[in-house]
């Protein structure tokens, strides 16, 4: 386990987890980014309301992501069939 220090909306904590320190602290910056981006949109939020709506929007950002790749899934398997089928 890797521990790295982080600091999200001025705040220092030590996470632990499997991924490096670098890594770690490239998602810490993503995360404290999508947060202020919230603030800024929605200056007088209380911070835990940015909180749980930027993970909202990286919930979505996800969820896009993952239907994308199903998406390249299916047409690969679509076309790899299509082309064994010229091969049979």
């Amino acid at each position: 386990m890797q521990k790295a220090e982080i600091h999200i909306l001025g705040q220092k904590y030590t996470v632990k987890g499997e991924a490096s320190d670098e890594e770690i602290k490239l998602l810490a910056a993503y995360v404290d980014g999508k947060i202020k981006e919230v603030l800024r949109k929605a200056p007088g939020i209380p911070p835990l309301n940015a909180a749980i709506l930027a993970a909202l929007n990286i919930a979505g950002e996800m969820n896009a992501y993952k239907k994308e790749q199903e998406n390249v899934a299916k047409s690969i398997t679509e076309k790899a069939s299509l082309l064994t089928s010229l091969f049979d």
